[in-house]
């Protein structure tokens, strides 16, 4: 799939699709929502809106409140790639929230999720 169909691609399409992620490993949707709002500065009520709106992932992201400055710690690998090694600054914003995720499924705590002291 091109960067181009992701980008347009609704984000209230793949939204459930991290929700059934983190349920199968016994984590919460308020958790995928802490994290999301973590991440974007979304309010719970803003994210509501923005899944209701079906917003693309390019729209989301632009018009998130405020990108968290310490995503930039978020390291790893998520989909075969490196997410500190990614160019496009959409796409890496993406595999930012994957990576999230990806760490709630396997079990990590939320502090260290959201790269608490």
């Amino acid at each position: 799939m091109s960067n181009e169909r992701v980008y347009s691609m609704s984000f209230s399409r793949v939204y459930p699709l991290y929700v059934e992620k983190a349920m199968k490993k016994d984590r919460t949707k308020a958790e995928v929502d802490e994290i999301i709002c973590w991440l974007t500065g979304y309010t719970p009520k803003g994210l509501e809106l923005q899944l209701a709106r079906q917003t693309s992932f390019e729209k989301f992201f632009a018009d998130a409140p405020r990108m968290n400055p310490v995503r930039k710690s978020i390291t790893g690998v998520i989909c075969g790639v490196r997410v500190e090694d990614i160019k496009e600054p959409l796409m890496q914003e993406i595999r930012y929230l994957d990576k999230l995720v990806d760490e709630l499924a396997r079990g990590k705590s939320m502090d260290k999720i959201l790269r608490k002291a």
